[in-house]
């Protein structure tokens, strides 16, 4: 799947897409989680990464990940997608200049 096929509150079967930037994570739930917008892109466009507590610590600007099973919507007015609850990140090729 590629960023120009996202749409509103669908599943993500698998999106490949290099970080261009982070933010600074954040706690949120009186701390219980920690949750991290990032911009993700491939060559059709940007999207909005939100990574969720372990995932935070595993993505760096410059990597480029790969998210299966993840899920997308509108928030804000932006598309995000993110691995919701069922789904899985993995860093498939690591930025080394960082």
């Amino acid at each position: 799947m590629k960023v120009n096929e996202l749409k509103d509150k669908s599943s993500v079967e698998e999106i490949t897409l290099k970080i261009t930037s982070k933010d600074e994570p954040r706690e949120v739930r009186d701390g219980s989680l920690r949750v991290c917008s990032c911009t993700g892109e491939d060559e059709t466009g940007k999207v909005t990464v939100t990574l969720w507590n372990i995932d935070v610590d595993k993505v760096k600007e410059g990597d480029t990940i790969k998210i299966t099973k993840g899920w997308s919507q509108i928030y804000n007015k932006t598309m995000q997608v993110s691995t919701g609850r069922f789904g899985k990140l993995e860093v498939v090729n690591k930025d080394k200049s960082k």
